[in-house]
């Protein structure tokens, strides 16, 4: 049914039930009114009737909170160790706490994403056995592990929507039948067989108990490479990709999260363009990749080539490994490159490097693939001893790994360090209008923490090892574009760059004072601190304090009415002293993620991007469209919604060029395009993203009409 269908459904003279169907209402927010205005009014009734409808007719009562957990343990829906953990007389202050929130979804789409995704349900799936305070505690709770205080200072950042766990934590913690409560995983696959064997195993072991997993595949050798000094015999990435492909379709978590894969590939690597291949829309069956995310490494080198209009060479794997003695994925392309052309020792084969950066941009364009990794920028970025080669399945982890060695029946020779990370995001607006904002942040850096160190992921000992010795963790934002729209702001305005500066900076530093806190409590650093330009101090003599501080008046006169407090040249060099005496607890703090479902449940807007559009359309399961408003959008300030195909990809690099500065993994950057762009926009994109020091690019977006016709007329989301 067409949002027009819908409308005229609730406009024309129904019974009463019917004039109240809620899908019928949220339509309606499609539909300018007779005065010309958005509809918002319709949408807050939708999720009203949702909960009159459907909701409070679905859900199991029961006569009391003793009563519910109770049946809920008995019955193996709870797990009974979170809740021993505590009295039981704080469980149930902590339920009231939350309850008298008086907590409403401010969207039918929050409300509807949060009942079929997230809380808990019968094992029918036919009823409900949770509200949205239900959940909270059950993660407040298992996350503070016994610690009361903690667990109250969760279920207060949570509630009141500055905080807000990621899926997989907040699907997962406190159920007895569960996946990890882990967001994402990143593998490193070496050039023998054990290891691409092992490595297969380990992503079906991980997509099956949590998060996406990304693999690394510029290490394994090109396709007719030589094997035992045989000529021509490796078959390349391009299998290992298909056998990936089919294992991640295979494996998944309960039903709850489909599996999901992504493989990265360097940009030197001989079988780049066949990589690339997968995606063309008439690529043949027999190497189309249809699921699988792909991602390309790319130095500075490649740059500079297409720069001077000159060939690339591309460098076998298997010779590099050879000639000096680690794996290629671990050599700086950059730095060795002019030496390798002229190493006899390595075979080599060249493209044009423009013809590549094209080819790319042409792939970008037909499927959205692949992702980019800037290696260089990440790299000099890196505060952290040794090299990072790829990233993950959204393109924000940007951690150190190293290989694992194994014996030939697949058991492990040397374990090395695999990553895995636990991300949550803060919702900027609520963040700013937080009473404590150091105690937010604090907050929200011990959640994480606890995830990390209650997560052993015993069936992958190289990933389990990573996260012993790093405790990593994604502190990311969101709801940027709301707050400036709240604020009268024009995305990627000057007033909004300074803001942006700002409130990262301040982010970054109270990250840092909460994982030095940390450490000081347990006496423990992340593994390797002392090697670390943080334990050097080269870290810290990166910022000049003054650059912190807002610029514009506007934006000082939105600190200056908030908790937020600006760090001082001495708060910063108090801050290097500290992190030198005691260390960090955590190796990784900030990565800014795409942030879908949660954004929907917390009111924000994705990650720091622009909204796509002033009424977003989802398809959602069986009930179809679902239209979503812009976070604090009303019909007096729509001009500050300006959507991202609008805004242009300048000004949106731009803003994550002034966060990236205090990031220290990555963002999930993706670019907007109209529909009149070209392959050469798309290149012009990924050079201003590389000259302005983005890390990744995430997906390639080109606008499509999806609605003609009479569906356009009155039609919101269409007259854009």
């Amino acid at each position: 049914m067409t949002a027009n269908e819908l409308g005229k459904k609730v406009q024309e003279p129904v019974d009463q039930r019917e004039q109240l169907d809620y899908h019928a209402l949220n339509a309606m927010l499609n539909l300018y009114n007779e005065a010309g205005e958005i509809q918002f009014d319709k949408d807050r009734e939708a999720a009203n009737q949702y909960f009159l409808q459907h909701v409070n007719q679905n859900t199991v009562y029961f006569h009391d909170l003793e009563e519910k957990i109770k049946y809920l343990i008995d019955n193996e829906y709870y797990d009974p160790e979170v809740l021993e953990q505590y009295e039981f007389s704080f469980v149930k202050s902590l339920f009231k706490q939350a309850y008298a929130k008086k907590f409403r979804f401010q969207s039918f789409l929050g409300a509807y994403k949060y009942y079929t995704s997230y809380t808990l349900k019968t094992f029918d799936g036919r009823r409900y056995l949770e509200r949205f305070e239900d959940r909270v505690c059950m993660v407040a709770l298992g996350l503070a592990a016994g610690d009361t205080e903690l667990a109250s200072n969760l279920v207060d950042e949570i509630m009141d929507g500055r905080f807000q766990p990621a899926t997989p934590t907040f699907l997962n913690i406190g159920k007895k039948q569960r996946g990890e409560p882990v967001s994402c995983f990143l593998l490193r696959i070496e050039d023998n067989m054990e290891s691409i064997g092992r490595s297969i195993n380990s992503a079906l072991q991980l997509s099956k108990r949590g998060g996406g997993v990304a693999l690394l595949l510029s290490n394994v050798r090109e396709a007719g490479a030589p094997i035992k000094h045989i000529e021509n015999q490796s078959s390349g990435v391009i299998p290992v990709m298909k056998l990936l492909e089919d294992a991640f379709s295979y494996a998944n978590q309960l039903g709850a999260r489909q599996g999901a894969g992504a493989v990265y590939l360097h940009a030197h690597h001989p079988d780049i363009l066949r990589f690339l291949d997968t995606k063309r829309e008439n690529a043949d069956e027999k190497i189309r990749i249809k699921t699988l995310s792909l991602g390309v490494v790319i130095p500075d080198i490649t740059f500079e080539l297409a720069k001077r209009n000159d060939d690339m060479y591309l460098f076998s794997p298997y010779d590099v490994e050879r000639v000096y003695g680690k794996p290629f994925a671990d050599v700086s392309i950059s730095e060795h490159y002019e030496e390798m052309v002229e190493d006899p020792r390595i075979r080599k084969s060249k493209i044009n490097a423009r013809a590549f950066f094209q080819t790319l941009a042409e792939i970008q364009f037909e499927s959205g693939y692949p992702y980019i990794m800037f290696e260089d920028t990440v790299n000099k970025a890196n505060p952290i001893e040794g090299r990072i080669t790829h990233s993950n399945l959204c393109s924000e982890i940007l951690q150190v790994s190293t290989p694992s060695e194994f014996n030939a029946d697949l058991s492990y020779k040397t374990i090395g360090d695999d990553i895995s990370c636990n991300l949550g995001s803060m919702n900027i607006a609520k963040a700013v209008d937080s009473e404590d904002f150091s105690k937010t942040i604090e907050t929200a850096i011990r959640g994480l923490t606890a995830v990390a160190d209650q997560t052993s992921i015993d069936s992958v000992p190289s990933v389990r090892q990573g996260n012993d010795n790093s405790h990593a963790i994604g502190l990311g934002q969101m709801n940027l574009h709301g707050f400036l729209g709240r604020e009268h702001i024009h995305y990627g305005s000057e007033e909004a760059l300074d803001f942006t500066n700002a409130y990262f900076a301040v982010v970054m530093y109270e990250a840092l004072k909460a994982s030095n806190k940390i450490a000081q409590e347990r006496g423990e650093k992340f593994h390797n601190f002392e090697n670390s330009e943080y334990a050097t101090g080269e870290f810290f003599d990166r910022y000049d304090p003054a650059e912190f501080a807002p610029k514009t008046e506007r934006v000082r006169q939105i600190f200056g009415n908030s908790s937020i407090q600006v760090p001082t040249a001495q708060d910063w060099q108090q801050l290097k002293d500290d992190v030198q005496t005691h260390g960090l607890y955590n190796r990784n703090l900030q990565a800014i993620p795409p942030t879908g479902s949660i954004s929907y449940i917390n009111n924000s807007t994705s990650s720091i991007h622009p909204i796509a559009s002033k009424i977003e359309i989802r398809k959602e399961g069986k009930i179809g469209r679902v239209y979503y408003p812009a976070p604090y959008m009303t019909n007096e300030n729509l001009e500050y919604y300006e959507d991202a195909y609008e805004i242009g990809y300048e000004k949106i690099i731009d803003t994550y060029a002034v966060a990236t500065k205090y990031v220290d993994q990555g963002l999930s950057l993706t670019l907007f395009f109209k529909d009149t762009a070209t392959t050469r926009d798309i290149n012009r994109a990924q050079i201003y993203a590389w000259r302005k020091g983005i890390k990744t690019i995430y997906y390639i977006r080109l606008r499509q009409t999806a609605l003609t016709g009479t569906e356009v007329e009155g039609c919101v989301s269409c007259m854009l």
